[in-house]
Order: C-alpha cells, then sequence, then structure tokens
C-alpha cells in the first residue's frame, strides 16, 4: 500500500514539475518573441547605401 501511494506521489510530482517546466518554456518563447523583433537589422538597408 505505502508502495503504491509513493509511486501515485512521484507521479503527480512529476506532473507537476513538467507542467512548470513547459509553462516557463513558453513563457521564455513568448518573451523572445517580444525582444528579437527590435533586434533584427534589415540588410537591404545597409546594401543600397
Amino acid at each position: 500500500m505505502i508502495k503504491a501511494l509513493r509511486r501515485i506521489f512521484a507521479a503527480i510530482t512529476v506532473a507537476v514539475l513538467a507542467f512548470r517546466a513547459v509553462g516557463s518554456f513558453l513563457s521564455w518563447v513568448e518573451h523572445q518573441e517580444d525582444t528579437v523583433a527590435d533586434a533584427w537589422v534589415d540588410e537591404d538597408e545597409f546594401e543600397d547605401a
């Protein structure tokens, strides 16, 4: 019985950690989309000069 409870607790812990990791990754991706747009350089602009 205790072994089953430990496995259930471990499964819940892994699920929570995976959910937090995915949320953190998606937040990072969203932040990257905001900052990368300002960092792009228009190469055609320099070729015309």
